[in-house]
């Protein structure tokens, strides 16, 4: 059959097909598709945004997971693929695009075939692109491996690539000067290893079955070959792929000069790939083929490629330990020779790799552990490995290798980062107490800040490095904070804090180094079931340093200073040993006293608005004990309540404004109704809160919207909360709700109470009027909060319908109604309800003149409207449906897509377009 022939069956198929797998959108793409290919194939007019081409391939790719094919559903494909591979005047990206598409369309048998009868072999021939100049773009050579990447799902496809001799040019090309089109190459030849290596659970070979072959029971038989019977050629095939790669792979490992080094670190990159997911039959292989040449790689010593060997030899350990219960012992012996390298360097990195392996072995395991823990008992001076025989072999290299100051930094880091895994470790495994390396950590610390002097000797010369590293101080403090559960960690707890005190008070410490002091004082005071233990004189230095850091110049300590007095009073403690839980304490009153409140107050006045929202945070977490157990106000706290109110109406930054809607919800969920002593807090609470609700509902910040939305949920939810058909709505807060009902802001609300009443408070509290302004917002998240809120209030108080019957308080809920004004959201709400109005009269032919008795207007102009009447004519499930959907259904869509790029290739061929004035293509 011709060309052209062909071409026609194909459409003719395609047009016959009633493509029931695509979507209405995706028919509407397919229709506009002959359009765009005209477009691409011309090279007059090229987009001038190839990223629209990128999309385009994506929505493609998603056809071909919807289950059909691709050339029954766009049947003009081939007419485009055949005329654009000799159109070499085209955009390099179309070009590129194009070889892309055609891999993608090949990956079914049958649209491999039909393509391989037409123009496969011209799309896919290197000389093809050589000879058109085009072979030397990186652009063209990514689309080339990437296109084999798409149709390498079948045998066929295999033949294909074996007959064109592409693994030769592949090989070549992972070494390419472009990173992109390297990694890609390694990419696909991974893939064809991975993807037809035999024993693969599913299938023998790894290929792509047929629907009728899937709906079979199929024995898999495990060979060294694949299955020879369904695909005879197939076996050869593999095998020869598999040979030129692990026989390249046996020469390009061991670099024989440095400017082979790439192409031995790219050799190890692919066999890390391969080895991580190869099965037995494909891994022994490449083991046995490879071991030599990565034994000599281990001997060369090439500490570039150090890290890139780890890999590939755990990637083997990890692929031998899943299949055998006994580890290949080729891979064990080049783990034991890369833990027994000559470099301290490569040595420290070849350890910590050992100890990332998900498998722990007592030989590997001790050996990296012991060369871990090395740096640290050098520059200590503490006693942490004993008589660890590799240890001693190493240590006068190490102490020669610390001594140099660029390299002494980065090992120390590299241990301390792996020190909290190592005090978690059995202790077969560990040759020291886990408290040793709290002890050592403590040691480094002191001699890092200048506090203690190194040690004689060797040590001197390597301690001097160390001394004002504020990288080094940062690894160890989050070492030391890791390790605070850690064995035997408590018997610590005086000397840690006496250290981080001192970092505290320490002029030369960093903003990061000193939060990260406060960060570990939090982690061993949780830690800490009785403060006795720490020494008064360490409480008054602790309360010193948080004073003095509190008046920092620098506003990150000054934050850093006030959150860390909120997460302290977060914390549990024993002011003595005590065998009842009424008489714990926070930690933060129980090392600095009552001094924090008023440090915290002042902090609300600073000039640093992340400073601002943190004391407010403080103060909540500090103040929510005592609403828990219902203490009464004090001065400070009312005057802390006038200052929140302050903040959230005249605080010009959106971060202070959140906290303090926080700060009350934080107070709401934390109260509870019977351990009031007095009617001061509930008061108090009560007018805060509908301040807050009306001044956070008028805020230009749509965060501090939609935390005010969280506050009136949590009212309405107390509110309706003895209302039959009631459902409550999740949020953020629930695991902080008393579990019986909180403060009695709106009353008691039980079975027996009406529904008006409820109406009528949670107007007076503005909790209505908070919702319907939410509901017109210009944003988003809070239209679709207020929107399910209201949705939840009009199920549990209106009447299904104005003519439906209701029992009980149900009929009373439309004697409620509410006061709409004639500006802002309230004009907005009217204009709403008055089209509703308008259209429900329209449908039941009812005159405009006829007066609704649910709508009352007053003398200034505002209206008042029943909530019930209110709530049903604002269409609340239409809006949500429509808030859910994203607007990317529509402006990101395949379809927006297709027609952006006609657009932009109508304005291209618009004679009075002037230079600059074309249309830009605004794709997903």
């Amino acid at each position: 059959m011709s060309a052209p022939n062909l071409t026609m069956h194909v459409a003719t198929r395609g047009l016959m097909n009633t493509n029931t797998h695509l979507s209405t959108m995706d028919r509407e793409c397919v229709a506009l598709l002959p359009r765009v290919c005209e477009v691409l194939a011309d090279s007059a007019k090229s987009l001038p945004d190839d990223t629209s081409l990128e999309k385009l391939l994506d929505w493609f790719t998603g056809l071909t997971k919807t289950g059909g094919s691709l050339l029954d559903a766009c049947p003009c494909l081939i007419e485009y693929i055949s005329t654009v591979i000799y159109n070499r005047a085209l955009d390099p990206a179309v070009l590129s695009f194009t070889l892309k598409l055609t891999g993608l369309v090949a990956a079914t048998e049958g649209n491999f075939e039909t393509l391989q009868r037409l123009t496969l072999g011209q799309v896919y021939e290197q000389q093809h692109w050589q000879d058109a100049g085009l072979w030397e773009d990186p652009c063209i050579r990514i689309g080339w491996i990437q296109g084999l990447r798409s149709m390498m799902q079948h045998p066929k496809a295999l033949h294909f690539f074996g007959m064109t001799g592409a693994i030769n040019l592949l090989l070549q090309l992972q070494i390419d000067t472009s990173i992109f089109v390297a990694s890609a190459a390694i990419q696909l030849l991974a893939h064809i290893l991975l993807f037809f290596q035999p024993g693969l659970p599913g299938g023998c070979d790894g290929t792509e079955r047929s629907r009728e072959d899937k709906r079979t029971t199929h024995t898999c038989v495990k060979s060294p070959t694949l299955t020879e019977a369904r695909h005879p050629a197939l076996s050869e095939e593999y095998n020869a792929v598999m040979t030129a790669i692990s026989e390249y792979l046996k020469k390009s490992l061991v670099p024989k000069e440095n400017t082979q080094l790439h192409q031995s670190l790219q050799s190890l990159k692919l066999l890390a790939l391969v080895l991580a997911q190869a099965r037995p039959p494909l891994r022994d292989m490449l083991i046995g083929t490879v071991s030599g040449s990565l034994q000599d790689l281990v001997t060369a010593g090439y500490s570039r490629l150090t890290l890139p060997l780890m890999d590939v030899i755990l990637a083997a350990d990890s692929g031998s330990g899943l299949e055998e219960s006994v580890p290949d012992q080729r891979v064990l012996c080049l783990l034991s020779s890369m833990l027994d390298i000559n470099k301290p360097s490569d040595l420290i990195h070849a350890a910590a790799a050992v100890l990332r392996r998900g498998r722990q072995d007592t030989v590997h395991t001790a050996r990296a552990v012991g060369i871990m823990m090395l740096p640290l008992e050098v520059i200590t001076g503490q006693n942490l490995l004993g008589t660890h025989a590799a240890a001693d072999q190493h240590r006068t290299s190490m102490t020669e290798q610390l001594k140099i100051k660029a390299s002494c930094v980065s090992l120390l880091c590299v241990c301390l980062t792996n020190a909290p895994q190592i005090a978690l470790m059995p202790q077969d495994v560990l040759p020291c107490a886990p408290v040793s390396l709290v002890t050592a950590l403590l040691s480094l610390l002191r001699i890092s800040s200048g506090q203690d002097a190194p040690s004689p000797g060797h040590c001197k010369d390597v301690g001097r490095n160390v001394i004002g590293s504020g990288k080094l101080q940062k690894c160890s403090l989050d070492a030391l904070t890791a390790l605070c559960n850690s064995p035997g960690a408590k018997a610590k707890m005086s000397d840690v804090f006496t250290v981080l005190i001192q970092y505290l008070h320490n002029p030369d410490s960093d903003p990061t180094v000193l939060h990260k002091s406060y960060q570990a004082l939090v982690r061993w005071a949780s830690v800490c079931a009785d403060v006795s233990s720490v020494a008064e004189q360490l409480r008054r230095d602790l309360l010193d340093a948080v004073k003095k850091r509190v008046c920092d110049m620098r506003w990150e300590v000054r934050d850093s200073t006030v959150e860390f007095l909120g997460q302290l009073a977060g914390v549990r403690v024993f002011p003595q040993p005590a065998e009842k839980e009424e008489e714990e304490a926070c930690a933060c009153e129980a090392l600095l006293g009552c001094s924090t409140l008023s440090i915290l107050m002042e902090a609300l006045r600073d000039q640093e608005s992340y400073v601002r929202a943190s004391a407010a945070s403080a103060l909540a977490q500090t103040l929510r004990r005592g609403w828990q157990q219902g203490a009464a106000l004090t001065r400070e706290q009312t005057e802390i309540v006038s200052k929140l109110l302050d903040i959230l109406s005249e605080d010009t930054e959106g971060f202070a404004r959140r906290a303090v809607i926080q700060y009350f919800i934080t107070w709401f969920t934390s109260s509870s109704s019977n351990t009031f002593p007095s009617s001061s807090s509930p008061s108090l609470l009560k007018e805060s809160v509908r301040t807050v609700l009306s001044l956070g509902s008028a805020d230009l910040d749509w965060e501090v919207k939609v935390h005010t939305l969280e506050l009136a949920e949590l009212l309405l939810d107390e509110a309706l909360s003895g209302q039959r058909g009631y459902r409550k709505l999740s949020h953020p807060y629930a695991s902080t709700l008393q579990t019986h009902t909180g403060p009695q802001m709106i009353g008691q609300i039980g079975e027996e109470s009406d529904v008006s009443s409820v109406l009528d408070t949670l107007m007076e509290q503005r909790v209505i009027s908070a919702l319907l302004s939410g509901l017109v917002d210009c944003d988003r998240p809070v239209c679709l909060k207020a929107c399910r809120l209201l949705i939840t209030l009009r199920d549990t108080v209106c009447p299904p319908s104005p003519g439906a019957t209701a029992a009980g308080a149900m009929a009373t809920a439309c004697k409620a109604s509410c006061k709409l004004q004639a500006r802002g959201w309230g004009r907005e709400i009217r204009t709403i309800i008055g089209m509703k109005m308008r259209a429900d009269r329209d449908d039941s032919g009812e005159c405009d003149e006829t007066r609704d008795e649910s709508v009352s207007e007053g003398d200034d102009g505002d209206v008042c409207v029943s909530v019930c009447e209110l709530l049903r004519s604002l269409d609340l499930d239409e809006r949500l449906a429509v808030l859910t959907q994203s607007s990317d259904h529509v402006h990101n869509s395949p379809l927006s897509l297709l027609q952006d790029i006609l657009t932009a290739s109508a304005a291209h061929t618009r004679p009075d377009t002037q230079p600059g004035q074309e249309v830009i293509v605004d794709c997903y």
